[in-house]
């Protein structure tokens, strides 16, 4: 049973375009899982959706080199004083009475 059809009732309607060949394999490859057209593209669609949005929250690394960002996240800040001297200057930005 396609995924999409146990999620919860359709309410959207998308409209798109496709060439006679993109139509014609989409459906082949529908039949071919014994899914409906829509099921078919709408799971296929979905699919890569999560993986791209997936791709921009979450991060593969080795447990090495998760063990080199711990411990650059709990390192000593390197010196902070050029920023605490800049701190102490006057704000250009701000207005002066």
């Amino acid at each position: 049973m396609s995924t999409t059809s146990m999620r919860s009732a359709k309410s959207q309607q998308i409209n798109f375009r496709a060439t006679d060949r993109q139509a014609e394999v989409l459906r082949r490859a529908a039949a071919a899982t014994d899914v409906t057209l829509t099921d078919f593209v709408l799971d296929s669609a979905v699919d890569r959706a999560e993986k791209i949005l997936a791709d921009r929250r979450w991060f593969s690394v080795s447990q090495d080199q998760w063990d080199v960002f711990v411990e650059l996240l709990d390192a000593a800040l390197p010196s902070t004083e050029k920023f605490r001297a800049l701190q102490r200057r006057p704000d250009v930005f701000a207005d002066r009475e």
